[in-house]
C-alpha cells in the first residue's frame, strides 16, 4: 500500500512522543537545569501522552526509557523506570475518571503524580545509600509543576497535527 505525503506526515507525528522520550533518556538530561530552577521533562512527557494519547506511548517504552536513564545517569537499575511508571499509572487513572479535558484539570491532577513519583524516586535513592538533596527535590517538583502548562500547549499542538 502506497502512502501519500499526508499519511507519512501523520505517521511521523505519531512517533514524535516515542522519539522525544528516548531522546531525553539517551541525552541524560531529563531535567532542565538552569541556575535558578530545574524541571523534569520526563515526567511531563509521560504524564501528558499517557493521559491524552495512550496508544502513542506504551508502558514498555516508558520502562525502557527509565532503564536507559538509569544506565546513563549511573543510578541503580529501575529507579527512574519505577518513578516513570508511577507517573504513567496516575495518568491512566486520571484518564479514566476525567470527564472534561482542560488544562486546569490536568495541571491539578499532575500534583499527585509528582508527589508519588518523587517519593518513590528519592526513597529508592535514600535506601541505595545515595545522598538526597531535599531542597533540590522541592525545587524540582515546584518548577516541574509550573513548567507543565508550557509543555501542555506544545504537546497539544503536536496532538492536533496527529489528527487527520
Amino acid at each position: 500500500m502506497a502512502y501519500t505525503l499526508k499519511q507519512v506526515k501523520f505517521k511521523f507525528f505519531e512517533i514524535i512522543p516515542i522519539l522525544l522520550l528516548f531522546f531525553i533518556s539517551l541525552n541524560g538530561s531529563s531535567i532542565i537545569n538552569v541556575k535558578f530552577f530545574s524541571a523534569n521533562i520526563h515526567y511531563i512527557l509521560v504524564y501528558y501522552w499517557v493521559l491524552r494519547q495512550p496508544q502513542s506511548l506504551g508502558y514498555g517504552f516508558i520502562f525502557l526509557s527509565g532503564i536507559i536513564s538509569d544506565v546513563i545517569l549511573g543510578f541503580p537499575l529501575g529507579i527512574n523506570a519505577l518513578s516513570l511508571l508511577i507517573v504513567a499509572a496516575v495518568a491512566a487513572y486520571v484518564r479514566v475518571v476525567t470527564v472534561r479535558i482542560t488544562l486546569v484539570n490536568d495541571w491539578i491532577s499532575f500534583i499527585p503524580a509528582l508527589l508519588f513519583a518523587n517519593l518513590i524516586y528519592f526513597s529508592s535513592l535514600y535506601f541505595s545509600d545515595y545522598s538526597v538533596d531535599y531542597f533540590y527535590l522541592l525545587k524540582n517538583s515546584v518548577f516541574t509543576f509550573i513548567f507543565y502548562p508550557i509543555l501542555w500547549g506544545f504537546f497539544s499542538l503536536i496532538l492536533n497535527f496527529m489528527k487527520p
